[in-house]
């Protein structure tokens, strides 16, 4: 996939660290130009640096809020005049509070509606005229909770918007086949975020979770890159309104 997206300009959500600063990094790598944003400033420099250092094209706006429809707007519409063109839009970012549903207020509710099904319509409708100009692709973040929930781990809103990902993938492969526009989502299992890892600095917990999984260990973060990578390039041309379970082989089971 070396250079596979030379000339493109890819738009990644939440690039300020785990999956979203992994995207980054391989999308500049493959020859894209990158814009990004994240609500940590601290994190979205250092991925830019860390883009910098190894020869790839990226900038980024933080603290963007993307919960904030016209925030989310004038980001789009500021990459696409900087750059003449979206042919990328990869919604990574997402954030979810968890509660049994008996026990969850209406708050923490709509906090995870707004911050995992909310923020990718927003970028979707604006980022829409732009890839409509000459085709492109929409990569949605979802997740295996979006298939299966958990009697535990009071999962009901985070499997509600995931799913939600997965519906709204599906429509937008339809309405954007005639522009042009393919669209994809990716539900990762248990991969190994900065959001984890107390999980995994805990022995028990980490072989717990990872006896679940066949491949017997959590994803990394570049191996969903990596997958979004394949989806983002014309070796997928094929490729529209699909969801891929990247999970080592957990669903399976």
């Amino acid at each position: 996939m070396t250079r596979a997206l030379e000339g493109k300009v890819a738009l990644i959500t939440g690039g300020g660290g785990g999956q979203g600063r992994e995207a980054v990094l391989a999308f500049a790598a493959a020859g894209a130009t990158v814009v990004t944003c994240d609500l940590k400033q601290e994190g979205l420099r250092e991925t830019l640096d860390l883009a910098a250092q190894a020869g790839g094209r990226a900038s980024g706006a933080a603290p963007l809020d993307l919960g904030e429809a016209g925030a989310v707007r004038d980001w789009i519409d500021a990459a696409a005049r900087s750059h003449g063109r979206i042919d990328i839009l990869y919604n990574n970012a997402s954030a979810a509070r968890f509660a049994p549903i008996g026990e969850m207020s209406v708050e923490d509710w709509q906090f995870t509606m707004r911050n995992e099904l909310d923020l990718v319509f927003y970028a979707t409708r604006f980022a829409w005229r732009h890839l409509a100009e000459r085709g492109g692709v929409i990569i949605n973040i979802s997740s295996v909770a979006g298939w299966a929930g958990s009697a535990s781990a009071g999962t009901g809103a985070h499997c509600a918007t995931k799913a939600g990902v997965q519906a709204i993938t599906r429509q937008t492969a339809l309405e954007g086949a005639k522009h042009g526009i393919r669209a994809v989502s990716i539900s990762p299992g248990f991969i190994a975020t900065p959001g984890v890892a107390d999980f995994l600095a805990n022995a028990q917990v980490k072989a717990a979770l990872e006896s679940k999984i066949p491949l017997g260990r959590a994803g990394l973060p570049k191996e969903i890159a990596h997958v979004a990578l394949f989806v983002a390039s014309d070796a997928a041309s094929y490729l529209t309104g699909a969801d891929i379970i990247v999970d080592g082989g957990m669903m399976a089971g």
